[in-house]
């Protein structure tokens, strides 16, 4: 991904679909003064110009350098006026907030029972779908008129907005300790990978355990729940937990099957449910549940019912090829996998302004691992050094450690000796300042550094020699984790025996499947 300045206007306009875009036109043609105005050339400009430059758009828009940004904000402001006015963007959340401001606006005129009747219809769809921050506005918005508007109707009134003001407000406390958890852990997660040793394991659990508030499973609503199963999610990811991550996704994606209106509604959440279901499966190597999981995926995608947009568009690109990727690591069909490849490349460029650079990593460190698998270590190289030359990239340090792991691993079978010598001491400092040296990594360095001084005879010895070292910490609470990025034990097993480290995984995918 470029780090290259990336104008947020500039940016907007070439998101724009085509549709997008004549809509727009349209809305500022509505008034015959808007045809020549000034903010209507820059967009036609934007629209044009393949890179933001300043000095085009100054010598092409007859405006001031002092003028540009006032007119840029401008712009900014109309394409997201059109935008919201556009019928694909008009989904529930945004009509209820539009009935809010309809409600508020008559407000304002005085006209307190029209308001209280569109401020009534909107509260009861907000709690239908669960929008229950904007329901406890609406009722807040309602006890201030109704201090204003004595209504005869229902005497007392008061009491049932007092009533429903405290459940809700309630809600919104629950939903919000939850989210604020959930959100900390997946800090943890993406700073630091997995718990590294007892003092981390502590360190999370009373972090979890203190943050964790009471509940009652049976009053939860679906908003409280799904942000309690994120929660659990996290942590199981953070502590290893393979089986509770497998447990509490499905828990997550059960919650949208049971209540089906919230997919259509929530399709982020959704998508990301499924996403962490495969991830876990693919963790636990249940391998049939993961097909399955993966192709059923495909079909809700599939259906023009799902709602539409490029944040979707965006997240199903990143989330299917992942985890097409992981299915051929489960399978050990590593030369299947190659035609995705240009695929993700296509879609990194395509959704570059969508995806951040850390999920762009991680595809990369898994095409890496593809190459790998066929033994192609030169292109895989190529793709690890595109993450250990990212200097931005300032998270999943596990990450960034473990590329540099696989990287001496292919420069040695790759049979580049000199860049391996390099490799080793820059991989080596680098894990001490990451502090993340490991029992895996140890060895892993150590016979490498060692191998220059082992004659031909004596390899097959080394090797099983390190096979035999790795097999104790394949269990191994923390020492596990590194298994998961790399499978070095396959890498072994396969010089061991003298086959392709492919088929290696093939055959020990054969006899786990279930």
């Amino acid at each position: 991904m470029t780090n290259a300045h990336k104008d947020a206007l500039f940016i907007l306009v070439k998101a724009l679909s085509k549709s997008e875009k004549r809509q727009f036109k349209l809305y500022v043609g509505r008034l015959g003064v808007n045809t020549d105005a000034k903010f209507l050339a820059l967009f036609n400009l934007l629209d044009k110009i393949k890179k933001y430059d300043e000095k085009v758009i100054l010598s092409s828009v007859s405006v001031k350098k002092a003028q540009l940004s006032n007119l840029k904000a401008h712009l900014y402001r109309q394409i997201l006026v059109s935008l919201r006015l556009n019928p694909v963007n008009q989904n529930i959340r945004v009509q209820i907030r539009e009935q809010l401001d309809f409600a508020t606006i008559l407000y304002q005129k005085g006209l307190y029972k029209q308001s209280l009747k569109i401020l009534d219809k909107a509260k009861s769809v907000a709690i239908d779908n669960e929008e229950k921050n904007i329901a406890y506005e609406i009722v807040e918005l309602e006890k201030i008129i109704e201090t204003q508007y004595i209504t005869r109707s229902i005497p007392d009134r008061a009491d049932e907005l007092a009533v429903q003001a405290k459940e809700l407000s309630g809600q919104n406390v629950m939903t919000s300790k939850l989210s604020n958890l959930s959100l900390q852990l997946y800090g943890m997660m993406l700073k630091v990978g997995y718990v590294r040793s007892d003092d981390d394991l502590k360190r999370v659990k009373d972090y979890f355990t203190k943050h964790l508030p009471k509940y009652n499973l049976e009053k939860l609503g679906f908003r409280e729940k799904l942000w309690l199963y994120k929660a659990h999610l996290w942590y199981s990811f953070l502590i290893q937990d393979f089986l509770s991550c497998y447990k509490y996704s499905s828990k997550w994606v059960d919650l949208f099957n049971e209540n089906k209106e919230m997919i259509y509604l929530n399709p982020v959440f959704y998508l990301k449910g499924n996403h962490y279901l495969l991830e876990s499966l693919f963790y636990v190597k249940y391998s049939s549940l993961f097909k399955e999981t993966l192709q059923q995926l495909e079909i809700v995608l599939k259906d023009k019912n799902f709602p539409k947009n490029d944040n979707i568009a965006s997240l199903a690109f990143l989330y299917l090829n992942a985890n097409k990727l992981n299915l051929h690591f489960l399978e050990g069909t590593f030369d299947k996998g190659l035609y995705l490849v240009k695929i993700i490349e296509y879609g990194i460029n395509k959704h570059k302004d969508r995806i951040d650079a850390h999920h762009v990593m991680v595809l990369y460190y898994k095409i890496a691992s593809l190459y790998f698998g066929i033994g192609d270590n030169k292109t895989c190289i190529v793709y690890l050094k595109k993450i250990i030359d990212n200097k931005n990239l300032k998270m999943r340090e596990d990450l960034m450690c473990f590329a540099r792991v696989l990287s001496l691993v292919a420069h040695y079978e790759a049979g580049m000796d000199y860049h391996l010598e390099v490799q080793l001491k820059s991989t080596y400092k680098f894990l001490l300042k990451m502090n993340d040296m490991h029992a895996v990594q140890k060895e892993m360095i150590k016979f490498l550094r060692n191998l220059g001084g082992i004659y031909p005879n004596e390899l097959k010895a080394e090797f099983q020699k390190l096979h035999t070292e790795f097999k104790k910490y394949e269990d191994h609470p923390y020492e596990k984790r590194a298994f998961l990025y790399l499978d070095i034990i396959s890498w072994l097993e396969s010089h061991l025996e003298n086959k392709p480290v492919s088929q290696i995984i093939r055959e020990k995918a054969l006899l786990q499947t279930r």
